[in-house]
Order: C-alpha cells, then sequence, then structure tokens
C-alpha cells in the first residue's frame, strides 16, 4: 500500500510528460515554489503555516499593485464594484492558486488522517489544530472572495443617459444622412428604352413669349392644335400680374408670385440696392441679386438632374451656386429652325448608361425661348398680316421638335410642354393718357413699369398731394385707368409684398397706355396722325382675356385621354407640373397642382363651354383723351385740374378737322403699310416641309 504521505499523486510527475500544461508560463513559474514545497511529506500545521505565509505575501503584493494613480477616479466610476482594483489576469491567477492550495490542503488532510487512524496516532489536539486551521483559512477565503457590491442606481443612470445619448446622435446622424440622400436621390428613376438608348424621365418645356390663347383658333397653327388633340390642355392659361415677360417667365420655373420672387417688373427700382433692374441691359439684370428664388434648373441639378436651357430669361444670371449643364445665351435674331436644331441636338446626346467620363450627357430637362410672337406683336400688333407670318412659324417650330422626337422614336418617352407668358392688345393713339397733363412729376423721383406705371415720391410728404392728383386722374379716366396704393392693390393681384413695388401705381386698362413727354405727345400726334408704337402691348390686369396664355401638355407624364380638357389655371402651377414630370422635389412656392393632372373632360365634350375670341378694344371710347393737355398741378395747389374732359360739342369746327383728317391720314398710312408688307410677307408664309 503506497504511503498516504507520499505526495506522488499531487505531483506533476505522476501525469504524462509529454502532456501540455492549461497554465500560462507565468503561472507555472510562479507555482514553482509551491511545488518545491510540496515535494516532500510536510504537516497539516506546516501547509497551513505556508498557506498562510503565501496569502499575506499575496495581500502585500496587492497593495503595492494597487496604489491610487491619477486614472483613480475615472477607475472608481466605471469599476462595477467602486474599488481600484482590476479584474484581470492577475485576479484569476490568484483564485486558481488558492483553490490549487484548498484542493491539496484536503488531500493532505486526508491523507494524514487514514494514516493516524491506522497507525491509532491520531490525539485530540492534531485534530483540534487542524480544524481551527481549516476555519482559519475559510475564513481568509471568505475575506478574499467578498461578493463585489451592486453598482449604485446613480451610476446605472449616468451610464445609461449616456448610452441613450450616443444612441439618438447615431440615429440623428443616419436620418440626416438618408434625408439628404432622399432629397438628391428622391427615387431611383425608371430608364425607358426607344430601342437605341436608355431615357430617363424627360421634358421639354417651349415657351413661346407673347401667344395669345385664342392664337390657336386662327387656323394657323396645325402642329399646336394636333398637340391639344393628343394631349392634355386647358382652354388658357392666367399668366401673374404683372402681365409681362421676366416677371412670368421666372414665375414658370419658381411657382412663386412675382411679389416672392422678386422680379416684379420688367423694369423696377430696388430702394435697398439703390439700384435700377433694366431687362434689357443684361450686364445689370443678368446679376443674382435681383433673382430671389431657386429656378427649376437648379433645384434638378441638386438632385442630380442634368439641364439645357436656351436663351430663358433669368438663366444667365448665375443663380445659386449650382449653374446648368448647358446654357445658351440670349440671341433675338437666331432664326427657328436652329432653335429647333439645338433641342434636339441636345436630345442627342448620350444618356445615363454611357460610362464614358469624357462625354457631355443629356440633359433630362430642356427649356427654350421663342421670342418671335411677342416681338412682331409689339411692332405690327396682334392682329396684323405680320403676326399671322410669326405665328405659322412658331408653329413650324413646334413641328420640327415633335417630328423630332417621331422620328427618334420617342414620342412615348419624352414629354413635351409648350406655353406662354401673356397674351397681346391693340393700342391706338386714342387710347393714350398723357401723365404729365394730369399730375406734377416734380414731385416724383422714379416711375417704374410699362405699361402700368409705378410712382416713387421725391419725399414722403409729397405722398399725401400724390395721391390726391392720382385720385382726380382715375376719376376723370374712370374707363382707361386705376390706381392703387400698395396697401389698396386688388388681393389677387399679388402684387404689394415687396419693397421692389413702387408706393403708388397707376394701372391702364387694357388696350391704354399712359405716356409723358418728351416721349410722346398725345396732342401733337393727334393733329399729325402720328400712329403710336408699339403696337402691340401686354401687362395688363392678368386676367383680361386678351392677356390669356396657353399651356398644352404630352407625353408619359400625362396619360390622359387624348383631347383632354383641364380647368383654366394660373401659371404658378406650371413649376410643380414640371417638377412631377422629371421626378424632382419642387422647392416650397405658390402653386398646388400636382401630377397626375385631373382633366374635366375632352375640349369635344357637347357640354364644353365654347371657344370665344376675346374683343379688342374699341378704337374710340370716348372723347375725353382728345382734348388738349391741362396745365400741370402745381406742387402747392390743391385745385382740381384747369381742363375737364371735352365734349365733342365743345370741340370746334377747326378741331373737328384737325382730327378727323389726323385720323384719316392715319388710315391711309396703316394701309399703305399693309399693302406693301402683304407681298413681302407671302414670300416666307410657306411652312417648312419636315
Amino acid at each position: 500500500m503506497p504511503n498516504p504521505r507520499s505526495p506522488s499523486l499531487l505531483s506533476p510527475a505522476h501525469y504524462d510528460n509529454d502532456a501540455a500544461s492549461l497554465r500560462s508560463p507565468s503561472e507555472q513559474d510562479s507555482d514553482s515554489d509551491d511545488d518545491a514545497f510540496l515535494r516532500h511529506p510536510r504537516s497539516t500545521l506546516e501547509l497551513s503555516q505556508h498557506d498562510r505565509s503565501v496569502l499575506e505575501d499575496e495581500d502585500e503584493l496587492e497593495k503595492l499593485l494597487t496604489r491610487r494613480g491619477p486614472a483613480h477616479g475615472l477607475r472608481r466610476i466605471f469599476s462595477p464594484n467602486g474599488n481600484s482594483v482590476r479584474i484581470g489576469k492577475r485576479e484569476r491567477r490568484r483564485a486558481r492558486k488558492e483553490a490549487r492550495l484548498s484542493r491539496r490542503e484536503r488531500v493532505s488532510e486526508e491523507g494524514e488522517l487514514m494514516y493516524e487512524m491506522e497507525e491509532g496516532l491520531g490525539d485530540d489536539e492534531t485534530s483540534s489544530l487542524m480544524s481551527g486551521s481549516s476555519m482559519d483559512s475559510e475564513g481568509k477565503e471568505d475575506d478574499l472572495y467578498e461578493p463585489p457590491s451592486r453598482p449604485s442606481w446613480r451610476r446605472i443612470s449616468f451610464v445609461s443617459v449616456i448610452i441613450a445619448i450616443l444612441f439618438l446622435i447615431l440615429f440623428l446622424g443616419a436620418y440626416k444622412a438618408s434625408s439628404t440622400y432622399r432629397a438628391v436621390h428622391p427615387h431611383i428613376q425608371p430608364l425607358l428604352s426607344n430601342g437605341t438608348s436608355l431615357f430617363a424621365p424627360t421634358t421639354i418645356l417651349i415657351s413661346l413669349d407673347g401667344f395669345r390663347a385664342d392664337f390657336l383658333d386662327r387656323s394657323l397653327t396645325p402642329a399646336l392644335n394636333s398637340l391639344v388633340a393628343n394631349g392634355v390642355s386647358p382652354q388658357y392659361m392666367t399668366p401673374s400680374f404683372p402681365s409681362v415677360t421676366f416677371p412670368n417667365h421666372f414665375t414658370l420655373v419658381t411657382g412663386l408670385y412675382p411679389e416672392s420672387h422678386g422680379v416684379v417688373g420688367n423694369t423696377f427700382w430696388d430702394p435697398d440696392l439703390g439700384e435700377e433692374f433694366y431687362y434689357t441691359h443684361p450686364a445689370v439684370s443678368m446679376q443674382p441679386k435681383w433673382w430671389n428664388a431657386e429656378p427649376l434648373w437648379e433645384t434638378a441639378e441638386k438632385q442630380g438632374i442634368k439641364t439645357g436651357i436656351h436663351m430663358w430669361p433669368g438663366s444667365e444670371a448665375h443663380i445659386g451656386i449650382v449653374e446648368p449643364s448647358y446654357v445658351d445665351k440670349y440671341n433675338g435674331s437666331e432664326a427657328l429652325p436652329r432653335k429647333v436644331n439645338r433641342v434636339l441636338e441636345l436630345l442627342d446626346l448620350p444618356g445615363p448608361e454611357d460610362e464614358s467620363d469624357f462625354k457631355p450627357l443629356r440633359p433630362q430637362f430642356i427649356a427654350a425661348y421663342v421670342p418671335d410672337v411677342d416681338k412682331d406683336g409689339h411692332n405690327y400688333g396682334p392682329n396684323s398680316t405680320e403676326i399671322r407670318t410669326t405665328i405659322s412659324h412658331a408653329d413650324d417650330l413646334v413641328a420640327g421638335i415633335v417630328a423630332g422626337l417621331e422620328s427618334r422614336n420617342l414620342t412615348d418617352l419624352v414629354n413635351i410642354v409648350v406655353v406662354s407668358d401673356h397674351g397681346m392688345a391693340s393700342t391706338s393713339t386714342e387710347r393714350l393718357v398723357q401723365l404729365d397733363d394730369e399730375i406734377d412729376l416734380k414731385l416724383v423721383e422714379r416711375i417704374d413699369g410699362w405699361p402700368s406705371r409705378g410712382l416713387r415720391p421725391k419725399q414722403p410728404e409729397n405722398m399725401e398731394m400724390l395721391e390726391a392728383q392720382l385720385a382726380r386722374l382715375a376719376k376723370k379716366y374712370a374707363d382707361a385707368v386705376e390706381v392703387y396704393t400698395r396697401e389698396t392693390m386688388p388681393e389677387r393681384y399679388h402684387f404689394s409684398n415687396n419693397d421692389r413695388i413702387a408706393p403708388l401705381w397707376v394701372i391702364p386698362r387694357t388696350g391704354w397706355a399712359i405716356v409723358e413727354r418728351p416721349e410722346f405727345d398725345v396732342k401733337k400726334a393727334l393733329e399729325t396722325g402720328e400712329v403710336y408704337h408699339p403696337k402691340g402691348i401686354h401687362g395688363y390686369d392678368h386676367e383680361h382675356p386678351l392677356m390669356r396664355a396657353i399651356f398644352i401638355a404630352r407625353g408619359p407624364a400625362f396619360p390622359h385621354k387624348p383631347n383632354s380638357r383641364l380647368e383654366p389655371f394660373q401659371n404658378i402651377e406650371v413649376y410643380n407640373i414640371l417638377c412631377d414630370s422629371l421626378g424632382v422635389v419642387p422647392q416650397p412656392n405658390n402653386g398646388t397642382l400636382r401630377l397626375p393632372l385631373k382633366p374635366v373632360g375632352l375640349h369635344s365634350d357637347e357640354h364644353a363651354p365654347p371657344q370665344v375670341r376675346p374683343s379688342d378694344p374699341p378704337e374710340l371710347l370716348s372723347a375725353t383723351v382728345t382734348a388738349g393737355p391741362s396745365e400741370p398741378t402745381s406742387a402747392a395747389t390743391d385745385a382740381p385740374s384747369a381742363t375737364e374732359p371735352a365734349s365733342n360739342d365743345d370741340t370746334s369746327n377747326d378741331d373737328k378737322g384737325s382730327t378727323w383728317w389726323g385720323t384719316l391720314a392715319g388710315k391711309l398710312e396703316d394701309f399703305k403699310q399693309w399693302a406693301g408688307q402683304l407681298f413681302s410677307a407671302e414670300k416666307d408664309n410657306h411652312p417648312q416641309q419636315r
């Protein structure tokens, strides 16, 4: 029987020499002293004393290792038990050593007891000593392994709040990043093929400046009428006030009233800048400070959609931080066929499937401006032979673009939208008001706009005097003008909430004009038969039938029955329609219409309202305008104007004869010009074959 005191069973030599130890080398080294001590038989008392000395050495070493340092405060915060001891490799090694010593002690005690029982050597003193030593050892172990105190609720709350804040920051960052991505990429745009190329949603916008709605009813526009028959349109579209070119073209691409986007006229004064905007001076008007809104081309470019802008008013002004991909500068003399070629040229550029980094890519939004109808409407009037030719040529332009789409198999892939900005009204020398005969212009610092006249007093105290004079003017020419301040401006005009709008306005009724000397003298013109120019004017009440514009749309964004009829709407709605056709997220605007549009029927329906051609202003509404001018009203005089409207009975025979002869001479001159232009117009009045 082997000696129970022999440590052979507990010695490493008893095991397989080739077996790898599970303890690390550092742990094995630390156990070498213990193994040397246990290699020889020891009594229980010796083992207990050895264990106690080992534990005391460990405690001393622990105190030396856990002295307070600079990071003591941080360890207290993040330590579960609030102590500065770090639970790590050293602690685990110590726990294993204590467990091992405890097992060895129990094995040694059992072996010794068995030996003493067999030999009869056991006594009470030894048992008592061993029992006491065992209890001391257990008490020591209990002290060493006292369970850590539970962390306080304050510490738990603090850590929880920190985690919640970090999570919230991460969540907000992810949401912001995803929102930005959605704004720039609202959705993956579908690509459609025409058989040779892929096309993302594409829209062509054509603006025919000055194209009145009833021009479609003159049997001059087969291409436009075909678009109406195959697309969707209202009977007319209402422009914004004032019904002039620059404000309305900026409204079309922003969806804002002129008072909101800042371009309140073709000419106006900005009191904050101390400068004048004049549309025919591009060095001034094409500065971005005048254009106070984000146009569609900038919105689209920000969202990754390329744009090509051909001579659109404002496109050269470097508005915002993103330019159109393609910009063509204004050229008023450019032939219409060249415009057709330019639009199709942009359409023929490589599409999104082309991976080349060096080729210019196709724009998805193409906007082209056509000034010809407006220009000839001013020069010759909306009812002249010349304007008929120009209307026909504008229709040829539309026909050329439509034919180009058909030849490229793009009829069902590309949207085409044709609009105009306003209509046109005829003028007459007999429908003029000589403003400087009715008010004292010495009190006026500036006159804005045309044909409406915005007055800015030189001094604030002049305001009351000018208001009184304008009140008499409105009463005297009740059929010719309306007078407003910014506060009394009709709400439907949306023309008061901007400092660029003058404080006083004289707004002529449709067909009338307001003139000042020396530009034009009404009395002298009536005596000599001088014809007033321009012969066509717009800028009047935007709801007047002669100011009505057009809107015609066809394409995949307008999947309506052919010849669908919409309720008439104002041009602030066009912006949202264009954005939706392109998949662009619009900027805030005054419009409310969104795609899909909601037709109310067909133009051919029996109950559809009939097409009504608006009446031109009568040649002579009243004899009041033919009266001689009154003396200019003095700034210091509050009395009414000296000259009241004259009746025919008060007119001398000489004046009657002079007026009659002047009118006849003017008619003969008009007939002579018409006859001479008739033959020259016939040469050009041939639609292009496409």
